[in-house]
């Protein structure tokens, strides 16, 4: 069982999403040993930017073009990432909340490696999907709660709605969601609760997940 570990916070041992999702295979291990985790660290993977050379090996790709020796190498390495997917059987995503939406890091990875003809398809009218990974986890973790008639209603969510939709736009047939509100803030109790209870939620999904 091929899984891509998706980390997406730089605080390593101190970052609640990078210990839920260490939480959910060291459960997920002790009724399926054989589990092939390939950690993806945005931040220690050295992302190529998305700039001249990548946008311009993009559409080359598209069009079967030559390819400059710079975009080249960037093209390479895309498709290393991108293999990465490919080569999936589940994928389980931490990340935390940052200004609303996902850390900048994670959109990186998603620019270099969402490529039509690669992860999905799309002909001039419809999108599709071209993986088939059957589950994902995403644990998201937030310092606030968003709820309705809050002071920050669920319209300022643009962090679950927008992976949900990128996971399944790529072809992932389920995503299980754990959502920790208020994993940090002023109250270190009401905190520590949060990601206890966090914790809990990812056992639980264990089973049923292989």
């Amino acid at each position: 069982m091929n899984v891509l570990h998706i980390q997406s916070s730089p605080r390593g041992d101190k970052s609640n999403s990078i210990g839920l999702t260490n939480a959910f295979l060291s459960a997920s291990r002790k009724v399926l040993p054989a589990i092939d985790e390939d950690v993806l660290n945005v931040w220690d993977e050295n992302l190529p930017e998305f700039d001249a050379a990548s946008i311009g090996a993009k559409y080359k790709a598209i069009k079967h073009q030559p390819m400059s020796d710079a975009e080249s190498r960037t093209w390479n390495r895309i498709l290393e990432l991108i293999g990465r997917f490919q080569r999936a059987n589940r994928i389980v995503l931490g990340l935390p909340m940052w200004n609303f939406s996902i850390p900048y890091k994670l959109k990186q990875l998603i620019d270099l490696t969402a490529q039509r003809n690669y992860l999905f398809t799309y002909d001039g009218k419809e999108y599709g999907p071209l993986l088939d990974i059957p589950k994902a986890l995403v644990v998201y973790t937030r310092g606030s709660t968003y709820r309705e008639n809050s002071k920050i209603p669920p319209s300022f969510d643009h962090q679950a709605p927008y992976i949900d939709f990128w996971l399944h736009m790529i072809g992932v047939h389920e995503v299980r969601t754990v959502v920790v509100d208020n994993a940090w803030n002023q109250d270190d109790a009401e905190s520590a609760a949060s990601v206890a209870a966090g914790k809990q939620s990812v056992e639980r999904i264990v089973d049923g997940f292989w």
